[in-house]
C-alpha cells in the first residue's frame, strides 16, 4: 500500500472528482485539500477520475466546474468514475439565450515575441513558408500530380521551401452543395499565403471543371497560379514541369522580412485526447491563442461536434448578437447533420478517448473548447471559407483530425497547434505542431511530438510555459524551426464529404 501520495490534480474546488496522475491501486490514499484523506477503492488508470465524496445516482457529476454527465449508480468516495457509472446528460436540441461574457482583457506580449520573419505577399498577407503547391481538381490524377511534385521537389531543391501535392479522391461524380464544398475547400487552399505559387491541374471531364474553378479565384491571386488540363496535353508531365519552373523562378524573388505578430494565424486542434488534455495541453494552447489575439493576431477553432455540452461558454463570448446568432445556427446545424443521417447527436467520445480517461461528450467538449482561450468570438465561418477578421474565429468542420486540420489550413492558419494525449504522426498542409499532454508520450514519441505540455504537471507555471511555446511558434513562423511532420514529409488533406456519389 502507498500512503499519502499526492499523485492527483484538482481542477476546480467545486468538482466532484480528482484526476489520477499515475495508475492507482485499491488502498492507495490521497491527501486532499483541507486535510481530508481519501482512500482509493478501485484500480484507476492514469488520467481517469476518482470520486472525492458520495454522488447519488442520477445526480450531475461536476468536473471543470460544470456537469460532465449523470451518475448511473450511487458512487462512493474513492471509486473510479467512468463509463460503468457515468453517462452523458445531453439529449435532443436546446434553446439558447445570449448572456454576454466580455470579461476577457488583452495581455501584454514581450517585445521580442511581437514579430516574426515572414514573406509579405503582394496582397498584404503573410506567408511563413515559400512553397509551391500542386492542387488537383479531381482525384483521378492524383498519381500524375504526385509524380510532378516528387520530380520538381528534387530538381528544384534549395530554390524554394519545397514542392508539395495533397492528394484527395473527390471532384468528380459530386453534385450540388457537396461539389461546392470540395471546390470551396480547394480554392481556399490555392489562396493560402504559405504557397508562393500553385499549379492547379484538372483532368478535363470532371464535374469540378477548371474553368468554373478558376472563376472563383480573385483576380489579385492570378499571378501565383497556373492551370493545366491533362487531357489536352500531349505530355502532361512535361507541360507541368514548365509551369512549375515558372512558379519556382517567381517564388525565388520572395525574401523573408520582419512582420508584426498580428499577421500570424494559428489553427487550434486536438486529437487522440486523454484525461489530461483539458488540464495541460488544451489550456496551454488557449493561453497561446489569447496571447496571439492580444497582439492583434488570429486564432481559429473548429471541431463543432466537440463543442456540444460546452457550446454556451463560446456562445456567450460572442462579440455581439449577430455572432451569437451565427454560433447558434452553427451548433444546431451540425446537430441536424447528425439527425439527417440517423445518428445519435452525442455519440462521442472515441474508444481512444475513453481509454485515456474521457467518459462523456460533455467532459470531452469542456476540455476541447479550452483551446480557444478566453477572448471574444469575432466571426463564424462556413466550411471552406477563409478568415478575414483578427481575433478568435470559429470554423464549421467535424472533429475528424485530417478533415478539421485541412479546414483550419484552408481558413488561413499558417500553423496548426495539435494537442494529443495518445499521439499521432500525421501533418496537414501547413506546419502541424504536436503538443503532448504528458511527458511519457513526449519522451516515447520524440519523432512525433514537438512540444511537451506535461511540464505543467512537473512544477512549471502556465504563463512561463505559454511564453515558451509562443517563442517556439515565432521561431517556426520565421523558418528557423521545422515540425516533425515537416521533417518526415508527412503532409496530407481530407475533404468533408456530405452527399451522394454518382
Amino acid at each position: 500500500m502507498n500512503t499519502m501520495i499526492r499523485d492527483y490534480i484538482t481542477i476546480q474546488k467545486q468538482d466532484d472528482v480528482v484526476i489520477a496522475l499515475r495508475d492507482m491501486e485499491p488502498g492507495d490514499t490521497l491527501l486532499l485539500d483541507g486535510g481530508q484523506v481519501l482512500t482509493v477503492t478501485d484500480q484507476v488508470p492514469r488520467g481517469h477520475k476518482v470520486a472525492v465524496h458520495h454522488i447519488p445516482s442520477g445526480q450531475d457529476v461536476i468536473k471543470y466546474g460544470f456537469s460532465i454527465g449523470k451518475a448511473t449508480s450511487d458512487i462512493q468516495p474513492g471509486q473510479w468514475i467512468h463509463s460503468h457509472n457515468l453517462h452523458t446528460g445531453l439529449s435532443g436540441t436546446l434553446d439558447y439565450e445570449y448572456q454576454p461574457d466580455h470579461s476577457w482583457q488583452p495581455r501584454s506580449i514581450p517585445a521580442h515575441l511581437q514579430q516574426f520573419d515572414g514573406y509579405l505577399r503582394p496582397n498584404g498577407e503573410a506567408g511563413i513558408r515559400n512553397e509551391i503547391w500542386i492542387i488537383n481538381t479531381v482525384g483521378c490524377i492524383n498519381k500524375i500530380c504526385e509524380a510532378l511534385a516528387r520530380t520538381a521537389h528534387m530538381e528544384m531543391a534549395g530554390r524554394v521551401d519545397g514542392v508539395y501535392h495533397f492528394p484527395h479522391p473527390f471532384g468528380c461524380s459530386q453534385l450540388g452543395d457537396d461539389l461546392e464544398y470540395t471546390r470551396q475547400l480547394l480554392t481556399s487552399l490555392v489562396l493560402h499565403p504559405n504557397a508562393a505559387g500553385v499549379l492547379v491541374i484538372g483532368l478535363g471531364c470532371e464535374n469540378n471543371q477548371i474553368e468554373q474553378f478558376a472563376a472563383g479565384i480573385p483576380a489579385e491571386y492570378a499571378g501565383k497560379i497556373r492551370y493545366l488540363k491533362a487531357q489536352e496535353e500531349d505530355d502532361e508531365i512535361e507541360a507541368g514541369m514548365v509551369y512549375l519552373e515558372e512558379l519556382v523562378s517567381q517564388a525565388e524573388q520572395e525574401k523573408r522580412q520582419p512582420l508584426p505578430l498580428s499577421k500570424l494565424k494559428i489553427g487550434l486542434k486536438c486529437g487522440g485526447s486523454d484525461g489530461l488534455s483539458g488540464i495541460t495541453a488544451n489550456p496551454l494552447v488557449g493561453q497561446v491563442a489569447d496571447l496571439l489575439v492580444s497582439a492583434g493576431g488570429t486564432a481559429i477553432l473548429t471541431e463543432v461536434p466537440e463543442m456540444f455540452g460546452a457550446e454556451t461558454i463560446l456562445m456567450n463570448r460572442s462579440s455581439d448578437d449577430h455572432i451569437f446568432g451565427q454560433m447558434v445556427e452553427l451548433i444546431n446545424g451540425f446537430k441536424q447533420y447528425f439527425v439527417n443521417h440517423g445518428q445519435n447527436i452525442y455519440e462521442n467520445p472515441s474508444p481512444g478517448n475513453k481509454a485515456g480517461g474521457i467518459t462523456t461528450l460533455e467532459e470531452k467538449s469542456l476540455g476541447c473548447t479550452q483551446k480557444g482561450g478566453h477572448s471574444q468570438v469575432v466571426d463564424v465561418l462556413r466550411y471552406g471559407q477563409r478568415v478575414h477578421r483578427p481575433g478568435l474565429n470559429i470554423v464549421e468542420a467535424p472533429g475528424n483530425d485530417l478533415v478539421s486540420v485541412t479546414a483550419l489550413s484552408a481558413a488561413g492558419a499558417h500553423i496548426v497547434l495539435f494537442t494529443t494525449g495518445r499521439g499521432t504522426p500525421f501533418g496537414g498542409p501547413v506546419p502541424t505542431v504536436k503538443i503532448a499532454t504528458q511527458s511519457d508520450l513526449a519522451n516515447r514519441k520524440k519523432h512525433w511530438i514537438d512540444y511537451n505540455a506535461g511540464q505543467l504537471l512537473e512544477g512549471r507555471e502556465m504563463e512561463q510555459v505559454a511564453l515558451d511555446l509562443l517563442e517556439q511558434i515565432v521561431e517556426l513562423a520565421s523558418g528557423r524551426r521545422q515540425t516533425n511532420s515537416e521533417r518526415h514529409g508527412f503532409r496530407e488533406i481530407a475533404i468533408f464529404k456530405d452527399g451522394v456519389i454518382l
